[in-house]
């Protein structure tokens, strides 16, 4: 640091009410010993000489405070050096001045190192001892113990007071550094969490929209010449899918809901899924329906329907079935979605089992886990498989 008096400001002691309380005690200090003195002696030579001798000590003072927060670390200490040697020649003169000495000893506490600080303790309880000693009684043993106990509980004091500062500096900057980190995690953690929101709807929103128009657009170029009229259904089947995609993608990306269930219920929307997936791939898709279905919470509805969507993907793409049932249930303060495909089905203790190919089953984990739900997936090598996911109906859980 350029400057001594941020350094001292930054041990603890350097307040601005301290330095305040500092400063006015020795003026208050050096103007009480220079009254004192013209009421106890006579205004000889020795006495102006006492007084003009104060007045320089005050006025040297005064410019170390103009130069405090500016002047660099060397002139600092040669104005302190300037101070004490005055002062102590001040009380040479005068030992009444000596009661100056507790502020000058927190101002060389507050500017000096430790060790310097500790001599100039000494320098100024031996010089405030020597005064004593000429306006009391030598025998007094106060006049001995007193200017070292002060001198010694000031630096005591003063030395606890630094020592705590800084570990509260240490801790204030440890927990600032904690904080940083902490606010860089969640900020990643953020991004991480919104990546994989954008990864899940992409998966079962436009990644499958895609897939199912190339399907589309594939069949229409296989029939064009055979079959014109079945092309240009084909055709339009894909124009109209590609819409709908893009209307999903702005929804997701917006962090709005399904655009399937702004103008139709959850049982209309997975009506239309299943007709399209067997519109496009031949699998005959059936919906079933049962229970109170009405009043589900929107995030509910928009996670059963991303739920079928991802899992009927993996039926399209993985599962070789003819055949798929889906069945959605209210019952009680739950609601149960069940997919069962009559395809190769998989060994569900392999580590690609949940996953199949992509985000697929552990997109629906996810999902499901979000809402505070419970996912089953039944299936073996030859035997199908079976999607049962259950969530709760209420609102915040």
């Amino acid at each position: 640091m350029g400057t001594v008096g941020r350094k001292a400001s930054d041990g603890g002691v350097g307040s601005p009410l301290l330095n305040a309380v500092m400063h006015i005690g020795f003026f208050t200090l050096l103007i009480a010993s220079a009254i004192r003195l013209l009421i106890r002696h006579e205004l000889d030579d020795r006495t102006v000489a006492a007084l003009e001798l104060a007045l320089v000590v005050g006025l040297l003072y005064a410019v170390g405070l103009l130069l405090w927060r500016r002047a660099h670390r060397a002139v600092l200490y040669g104005w302190l050096t300037g101070v004490l040697v005055c002062w102590i020649a001040l009380v040479w003169i005068a030992p009444s001045f000596g009661f100056a000495a507790i502020p000058l000893l927190f101002l060389a506490l507050r500017l000096l190192p430790a060790p310097a600080a500790m001599v100039v303790a000494a320098v100024l309880a031996v010089a405030t001892t020597a005064g004593w000693v000429a306006l009391t009684d030598v025998d007094d043993p106060t006049v001995f113990v007193v200017p070292v106990t002060l001198a010694a509980m000031v630096v005591g004091t003063v030395t606890v007071i630094k020592r705590e500062s800084e570990q509260r500096r240490r801790i204030i900057a440890d927990l600032l550094r904690t904080r940083d980190a902490l606010a860089e995690s969640h900020r990643r953690t953020g991004v991480l969490e919104e990546r994989e929101r954008l990864a899940r709807e992409i998966h079962d929103t436009v990644a499958q929209g895609l897939s199912s128009t190339g399907m589309l657009l594939r069949a229409a170029d296989l029939s064009w010449e055979s079959d014109p009229d079945r092309s240009r259904a084909l055709i339009r089947q894909a124009t109209e899918g590609v819409e709908h995609n893009l209307a999903e993608a702005r929804a997701f990306v917006q962090g709005e809901g399904p655009a399937s269930l702004e103008h139709a219920t959850l049982r209309e929307a997975l009506a239309d899924l299943c007709r399209s997936l067997s519109e496009e791939t031949g699998i005959e898709a059936g919906l079933t329906c049962d229970g109170d279905l009405d009043g589900l919470p929107d995030t509910v509805n928009a996670a059963l329907l991303r739920i079928a969507q991802g899992v009927l993907a993996n039926v399209r793409e993985h599962s070789g079935a003819s055949r798929v049932a889906v069945s959605l249930a209210g019952i009680g303060d739950r609601v149960t979605l069940d997919v069962r495909d009559d395809g190769v089905g998989f060994d569900p203790s392999t580590s690609r089992s949940t996953s199949g190919r992509g985000y697929g089953l552990p997109a629906v984990r996810a999902r499901v886990e979000e809402l505070g739900g419970s996912l089953s997936v039944e299936s073996a090598p030859g035997a199908g498989t079976g999607v049962s996911v259950s969530l709760p109906v209420e609102e915040g859980e």
